[in-house]
C-alpha cells in the first residue's frame, strides 16, 4: 500500500477507508478510539487550562465557579473556551487515527483530492451565508418568529467582549473538529464496514445528532437533518468543504443573536424546539444543496479519488 495513494481503484469518500491493507477491525478500533477520545481523553488533557481560565477570572468560590464553567451553567467565557476547544481536539484525533490505525496520510480526510480545495471551502463560506439569510427571512413571516431572540440589544460588557472573542477565535476550529469526526471519520468508518454511502450518511447524521444530548422530537430533527445534509454534500463533492463552511457560519450567526439580543444559555444549552423551527431547517438545508451541487458542477468538483495508473509492463520474450 502506498501512503499517497492508497486505493487499488477510485472510491467515494465513505468508502476510502477500503484500502489496499482493509480488515474490519481498523474501522472499529478507529471508532473506539475516537469515542474516547471524544468523551476522555480531550476533556482531561483540556482540564487544567479551564482550571487556570476560572482562577484568573471568577466571583465566589473557586470550586463552585469551575463546577459551573465545566457543565455551562451559566455559560462563561471560559466554559465556552473549553468546549469548543475539546471539539476541536478532534481534528488531531482524527488525524493520528487515520494515520495510526489505517496507515493513511491525515489529507485523505479532508477530501478525496487529498487535502482542502480551498477555492470551493471559500466558494461555500460564500453560499452558507445566502443560505442562511435566506432561513432568517423565511423565519421573519412564521408565526412567533423563530429568530426573534430578544427585545432590545444587550450591553457591551467586559464578559460580552470576552464571549465575543471565544466565539471569533475558536468557533471555526470547534466546527472543523465536528466535522472531521462526524462527517469525516465517523461516516469513512461506518461506510467502509457497510460499503454503503447511504448507511454510513444516516449513521452519521443520528449519532451527530444524538451527541447534543438531551432534546424534543422537532431539536433532534432539525440536527439529523443538518448531519444528513452536510454529510450527503460530503459524499457528492467528495470532501468536508461545504459542511465546515456552513457549520462555521450556523454557529457564528447563532452564537452572534444570541450574545447581542438574546441569552447565550438559551441557546447552548437549548432542549426543547417547535415544529414551526422545521420550515426554517428545510430552508437552509435546501437552499445551500442546490446552491453547491451547483457550484461543484461548475467548478469541476471531483466526488471520487483517482489513483495513478500504472504503467503496464510486458514480460521480456
Amino acid at each position: 500500500m502506498s501512503l499517497e495513494h492508497p486505493h487499488p481503484e477510485p472510491r467515494s469518500y465513505p468508502l476510502m477507508l477500503r484500502t489496499w491493507n482493509y480488515a474490519w477491525w481498523r474501522p472499529v478500533s478507529g471508532l473506539l478510539a475516537l469515542l474516547v477520545a471524544m468523551f476522555i481523553a480531550a476533556p482531561l488533557v483540556l482540564f487544567p487550562l479551564l482550571a487556570a481560565t476560572v482562577a484568573l477570572d471568577h466571583t465566589g468560590s473557586y470550586s463552585e465557579a469551575l463546577k459551573n464553567a465545566a457543565t455551562l451553567d451559566p455559560v462563561t467565557w471560559q466554559g465556552l473556551l473549553y468546549l469548543n476547544l475539546s471539539l476541536a481536539a478532534l481534528v488531531p484525533a482524527t488525524w493520528l487515527i487515520v494515520r495510526v490505525v489505517h496507515g493513511m496520510r491525515p489529507r485523505w480526510l479532508m477530501s478525496v483530492l487529498p487535502g482542502i480545495r480551498w477555492r470551493f471551502f471559500f466558494a461555500c463560506l460564500g453560499l452558507s451565508v445566502v443560505a442562511i439569510a435566506a432561513q432568517l427571512t423565511v423565519g421573519a413571516f412564521l408565526p412567533g418568529d423563530p429568530n426573534d431572540l430578544g427585545t432590545g440589544v444587550n450591553d457591551i460588557t467586559r464578559t460580552l467582549v470576552a464571549m465575543l472573542v471565544v466565539v471569533a477565535i475558536t468557533t471555526p476550529i470547534q466546527a472543523m473538529g465536528e466535522e472531521y469526526a462526524f462527517r469525516g471519520y465517523i461516516l469513512q468508518a461506518v461506510g467502509s464496514l457497510t460499503r454503503q454511502p447511504w448507511i454510513a450518511i444516516v449513521v452519521s447524521g443520528f449519532l451527530f445528532g444524538l451527541a447534543h444530548g438531551v432534546q424534543n422530537a422537532p431539536l433532534f430533527a432539525d440536527r439529523f437533518s443538518f448531519g444528513v445534509l452536510a454529510a450527503y454534500l460530503v459524499y457528492r463533492t467528495g470532501g468536508l468543504e461545504a459542511g465546515i463552511a456552513l457549520h462555521i457560519w450556523n454557529n457564528i450567526v447563532a452564537f452572534g443573536f444570541a450574545l447581542f439580543l438574546g441569552n447565550i444559555d438559551d441557546t447552548l444549552n437549548v432542549t426543547e424546539v417547535s415544529w414551526w423551527n422545521l420550515p426554517l431547517t428545510i430552508t437552509q438545508n435546501g437552499v445551500y444543496l442546490l446552491l453547491v451541487l451547483t457550484v461543484a458542477k461548475r467548478m469541476g468538483i471531483t466526488s471520487r479519488t483517482t489513483p495513478p495508473v500504472l504503467p503496464v509492463t510486458t514480460p521480456a520474450v
